[in-house]
């Protein structure tokens, strides 16, 4: 019997055996094809050739109920709270106008203001008032005008479209281009950010947006502006634009965008200038939401970041 007994012992601990090697097996093709699938919904250009870290690891105290702080060229997420949570973005749906306008329109593009003294800030745009895109975009990202924002909506009218276009057709175009840069959590319902539960995202897309928005020179140099003179085409009607980030020029900050509705709380994304040992330079992206304090929690946070990054060579 006990001759019977050893081959059946060994192979059932082969069997055994085989079966642990096949689920350890199968746990690594799922771990690959997740790492795989990560990187596809991340279709942004990214530089492999430093890693930042922080020196020192931050606890931040602030008020704001999420934050993801990412280094731009290798899209290192290097500390985030909250980062999948949904909330209404409030003006920083501007970021997507502009993104949109900038594929459509040219800069000497003469647009006809269409409706004037729109909920929430305006610029104080009239009815009938023509003025090219370039200042519009600028009165739209400096002092948030609502008016300027719907302008560019309802002056859209894609080439060879069947209907009326207008605000309706810019706004699908929005949401299409969220789907192109794989903002699977985000949704836009207007082009300013006053339909709050129909204008969400998560913080992790409000800084992939960011980034893409970056890469584009003229949105790029359009934010870090702080004042702007700008008038109609007659120059009979001029408006002084002045940026409502406070933190401009502060600890190298160039960007990005406020927003405040009462449901989103106070919003903000900054960029921020950031130099290496060597002092090249790097570009940090900060997203605020649903804070009570964004400037003071953005300042805390800059200050936690100053000076503690390590920029590491992937290829030494």
């Amino acid at each position: 019997m006990k001759g019977y007994k050893r081959p059946i012992l060994y192979a059932f601990l082969f069997a055994c055996l085989s079966f642990l090697v096949t689920i350890a097996f199968f746990d690594l093709f799922l771990r690959y094809y997740n790492f795989e699938k990560r990187i596809k919904e991340f279709p942004l250009n990214i530089s492999k050739t430093e890693y930042p870290v922080f020196k020192t690891p931050i606890a931040p105290n602030i008020t704001a109920k999420a934050v993801v702080i990412m280094d731009d060229e290798s899209k290192t997420i290097l500390f985030s709270k909250n980062p999948n949570l949904l909330f209404s973005m409030a003006s920083t749906t501007k970021i997507m106008t502009a993104l949109v306008a900038l594929d459509y329109y040219k800069l000497n593009d003469i647009l006809t203001v269409k409706s004037e003294k729109v909920e929430g800030v305006n610029v104080g745009f009239k009815i009938g008032e023509k003025l090219n895109f370039e200042d519009i975009l600028y009165a739209m990202l400096l002092p948030s005008g609502n008016d300027a924002a719907l302008a560019l909506a309802q002056n859209y009218l894609p080439a060879g479209k069947a209907g009326p276009g207008g605000e309706k057709e810019f706004v699908k175009k929005m949401n299409e281009k969220a789907r192109s840069l794989n903002l699977i959590n985000t949704n836009f319902a207007d082009p300013i950010g006053l339909e709050d539960s129909q204008d969400y995202t998560t913080p992790l897309d409000l800084i992939r947006l960011t980034s893409a928005a970056l890469e584009n020179k003229i949105f790029a140099n359009i934010v870090k502006t702080k004042t702007l003179q700008i008038s109609d085409i007659t120059g009979e009607n001029e408006y002084l634009l002045k940026n409502l980030n406070k933190l401009l020029g502060v600890s190298g900050v160039n960007g990005v965008k406020t927003g405040t509705t009462t449901e989103a709380g106070q919003v903000l994304v900054t960029s921020k200038q950031d130099l290496d040992s060597r002092g090249d330079k790097h570009t940090l992206i900060i997203v605020v939401m649903n804070s009570e304090d964004r400037f003071s929690d953005t300042r805390q946070l800059l200050d936690l970041i100053s000076g503690n990054i390590n920029y590491l060579s992937i290829h030494p």
